[in-house]
């Protein structure tokens, strides 16, 4: 069921987006996950495209929110406002209050108005002005950020960082698949014409079949030692939390049902582990003068945890 559904999803993406069949899928884990995707890559590479074209698949509602510098809190979840006509405050809901939220550059807010994000990505509920209020499910945070702009940005804290769920870096096309982009965008943008494939409720009951996959006990143990190794490596500050163990853990069962299969390989975390620890790590300061990048530290640790086998 999981990968009939994704099969669909993913040809309507590609409807928009070139190639990128892995970049699709990664996406498509974290949906079946119900986790967040920071899209990080540099300018023009189609981030925003691709986080439009998944959410015009889903069905659901979405929202886009613009960073910026002098964005508010209050214009991220919403704020209570006096009705004159009725004498009382009425709540007006803001851009988070949806079930796709698309945080387009949202490095280029500030620390103060990031924070607002994460009561909703953790919790999937806004408090204002002392009133919690629940978000839609399915709820899915797309964000975007440019990688090597530094003037008007502020690094997201590590607090918001290790709450998404992967990080996915879409890299540039290769020749064919250039040229194939500027066939397809010849006459008009296919964007604006993508039909949703699915439901809010299809997506939600995808996400309880996930669970379903099956983790061997050794399998799980391996997930938990190469969590841990993060945190005793020597080049690695600070390593990764039992948030992300758990995220691999979810990954792991989401990128074997989309291969279809109902059961969890070796191969699939060591597939996933860089996208989805690599970025909630805090590598020392001798390995950054090394030249030495979390995605590499990752899969020296993969290759360096044994792998259970079936005795």
């Amino acid at each position: 069921m999981i990968k009939d559904a994704a099969e669909k999803i993913r040809a309507n993406v590609q409807k928009v987006i070139v190639g990128k069949d892995e970049v699709i899928d990664q996406v498509l884990t974290a949906v079946l996950c119900e986790g967040h995707v920071l899209l990080e890559d540099v300018p023009g590479i189609g981030k925003t495209t691709l986080a439009r074209a998944v959410a015009s698949s889903l069905g659901c509602t979405f929202r886009r929110l613009q960073f910026t510098p002098d964005l508010l809190p209050s214009d991220v979840t919403g704020l209570n406002w006096f009705n004159q006509k009725r004498q009382e405050f009425e709540f007006r809901p803001g851009p988070i209050i949806s079930q796709v939220v698309l945080a387009d550059e949202i490095n280029r807010a500030t620390p103060r108005t990031q924070s607002a994000l994460l009561e909703a990505m953790q919790e999937r509920q806004v408090t204002v002005d002392g009133v919690t209020r629940p978000l839609p499910r399915p709820f899915l945070v797309l964000a975007t950020q440019n990688p090597v702009e530094l003037e008007g940005t502020f690094p997201l804290p590590e607090a918001q960082i290790d709450r998404f769920f992967i990080k996915i870096t879409v890299g540039y096309p290769g020749q064919a698949e250039e040229n194939e982009i500027l066939e397809r965008f010849r006459l008009s943008d296919p964007l604006p014409e993508l039909q949703e494939v699915t439901s809010p409720e299809e997506i939600l009951a995808l996400q309880q079949e996930r669970r379903r996959i099956r983790v061997e006990v050794s399998l799980r143990d391996y997930i938990v030692r190469v969590a841990r190794a993060t945190r005793e490596n020597a080049e690695i500050e600070l390593g990764a939390s039992p948030r992300a163990t758990m995220a691999l853990y979810q990954a792991s069962q989401a990128w074997a049902a989309l291969q279809g299969r109902d059961f969890v390989l070796p191969d699939d975390v060591k597939r996933l582990a860089p996208a989805v620890l690599s970025h909630r790590l805090m590598i020392s300061a001798q390995a950054q003068l090394r030249g030495r990048r979390p995605e590499e530290l990752i899969e020296d640790i993969v290759a360096a945890v044994p792998v259970p086998v079936e005795a």
